[in-house]
């Protein structure tokens, strides 16, 4: 009896140990996860950061006149409502994916792959951009915590065909992911084009200088003969307590005759208007509809707003984004991209509604099938 007792205990510390030793591991990238603060970067990144008309005070903000409030605090009832109707949050099956077929993109048009949340590749012209890329299970500084993805990657990161640019719309972990950029610098030759600030995350994470773009709204860089744009968002940044250490914003990719926008993550301002004045008509949007609440009204589009948006850009295909892969507010699963349908067919705005990784080339884009109702 002893001997059986001495060898569970054993089990028990040698489980134990094992535990800690995982943990550790899984840990090990949490300090470089958090990034840096670039105003202890090079002197002439924060010299471009001083000078920037989003920038007072040591910090971004938002300078658009609509109010822009930011949760401090949780709600008194938060926990009570996060245990309320959770299975509604998730997809009530396995989400479908597909996967697209290899070849060159189409030399004078746009198609589109949609990863899932706001991880999009666009060929336009002959050309690939892959917008904000994250393809860890969680959006986390450490894969132990946090939302967990509701389907896969339908395409593994090494399997990517050849990049030409990776353009990052600001720096939370749902849009910006270290384990992702470490990869795709492995793999890929693409250049890094990244608001004001966000280089100094990407040169601790091993991205060479030279493969990095930094741009202020309105400031523009040609990559692979295509200009990119970075036009303005209603948002903020922060990787850990500290917030808007690095600007944020929204892109415009812009070939000989087609047009794509991407807004990034962003609330609804009067500014899209502009954008679509200036840097349109647009051949595709890739709009947020989803992560929206009460709570933080102002800094993420509900579907309605991204309607709204749409008409104000002047677009001729919405592919809606950031909703499907992670729960990250309170609203139920579908529930945005119901919300989207209704509106678009209400106002007659043209929408495409893919499965994760299925190709759309957007002068034939299939319509809506409510490929999601059976999941909701």
């Amino acid at each position: 009896m002893a001997d059986k007792r001495r060898g569970s205990t054993a089990r028990r510390i040698l489980a134990g140990g094992a535990a800690l030793v995982a943990a550790g591991w899984a840990l090990r990238d949490v300090p470089a996860e958090l990034g840096v603060r670039p105003l202890s970067s090079s002197p002439d990144r924060v010299a471009r950061m001083r000078q920037s008309a989003q920038f007072r005070d040591g910090t971004f903000f938002n300078p658009m006149p609509e109010p822009t409030h930011l949760m401090t605090t949780p709600p008194v009832n938060l926990f009570a409502q996060m245990a309320k109707n959770k299975e509604q949050r998730r997809p009530a099956g396995p989400v479908p994916l597909r996967v697209p077929a290899p070849g060159p993109p189409p030399a004078d048009g746009v198609r589109v792959v949609w990863y899932g949340h706001a991880s999009t590749l666009v060929e336009i012209e002959g050309k690939r951009v892959l917008f904000d890329p994250v393809w860890s299970k969680r959006p986390s500084p450490s894969q132990l915590i946090g939302p967990k993805r509701h389907h896969p990657v339908p395409v593994a990161i090494g399997e990517l065909p050849p990049i030409d640019a990776i353009a990052i719309s600001h720096d939370h972990y749902d849009h910006l992911d270290l384990a992702t950029v470490r990869s795709l610098t492995r793999t890929q030759k693409a250049p890094f084009l990244v608001p004001l600030g966000i280089g100094a995350h990407l040169e601790r994470w091993g991205v060479p200088a030279y493969r990095i773009i930094e741009l202020d709204w309105e400031e523009e860089a040609q990559v692979a003969g295509l200009r990119f744009v970075a036009t303005a968002a209603r948002h903020f940044s922060g990787r850990a307590l500290t917030r808007n250490d690095t600007l944020w914003g929204s892109w415009v990719v812009a070939g000989a005759s087609k047009r794509v926008f991407y807004a990034g993550d962003s609330g609804y301002f009067e500014g899209y208007r502009g954008i679509g004045s200036a840097h349109g008509p647009f051949d595709l949007t890739l709009m947020p509809i989803g992560a929206y609440s009460p709570a933080w009204p102002d800094i993420h589009m509900n579907p309605e707003e991204a309607v709204n948006a749409q008409l104000d850009l002047g677009g001729e295909l919405l592919l809606p984004v950031h909703w499907a892969t992670f729960t990250l507010a309170l609203h139920p699963w579908a529930e945005p991209v119901d919300r989207l349908w209704r509106e678009a067919k209400a106002r007659d705005v043209k929408i495409v509604v893919p499965r994760p990784g299925e190709a759309v080339d957007t002068t034939a884009a299939p319509a809506v099938d409510g490929w999601w109702e059976t999941l909701s």
